[in-house]
């Protein structure tokens, strides 16, 4: 089954699997972003892993599901903030949006998942850090070291996560 969605006299198909795997992953999304599991804290900042539900998406199901559940941590990040720079709407959503369309296509370029899981994590880490240098929340010294301290960490998570998880979903696709 498909929905078809026009928008300028183009049609995108959205099919129900889409739609049943972007409310699964919305709903792991929320639940992350309510326990410690998708924000460790890690002194000076908190690490995430609320960025891998949106790279499953994307590698699985295309641009639109990463994007929707991107726009799903995006959005619990502004709601449970507690500082200014995810008080402001561009730094906590805007580049949350593109995690799992930026992995949906390095997967498509390279039929890589790790790939795509760093390449989805570091859209989230460059995305907010060079934004909160830009908009003047953090000076660039103490973006580069939330980068590295909790970039490295995350990349790490993602990449073998993700791999495991699309792996075992492929499976039951694939029968």
């Amino acid at each position: 089954m498909q929905i078809k969605a026009t928008r300028e006299g183009k049609a995108a198909k959205i099919s129900l699997r889409q739609i049943t795997v972007a409310g699964m992953l919305a709903a792991i999304s929320i639940v992350l972003s309510t326990t410690i599991l998708g924000y460790i804290p890690l002194g000076i900042a908190n690490a995430t892993t609320m960025h891998i539900p949106a790279i499953i998406g994307g590698v699985l199901e295309g641009p639109i599901v990463g994007a929707f559940i991107g726009l799903i941590f995006g959005l619990t990040s502004f709601i449970r903030q507690n500082t200014p720079l995810f008080a402001d709407p561009v730094i906590a959503i805007l580049p949350r949006i593109f995690i799992g369309v930026v992995a949906y296509y390095s997967y498509k370029l390279t039929k890589n998942v790790g790939i795509a899981a760093a390449a989805g994590t570091l859209t989230n880490t460059i995305g907010v850090l060079g934004l909160a240098v830009l908009l003047k929340y953090l000076p660039l010294k103490v973006a580069l070291f939330v980068a590295l301290k909790n970039g490295i960490f995350e990349i790490i998570v993602a990449v073998i996560l993700t791999t495991m998880i699309v792996k075992s979903l492929k499976k039951v696709y694939d029968k």
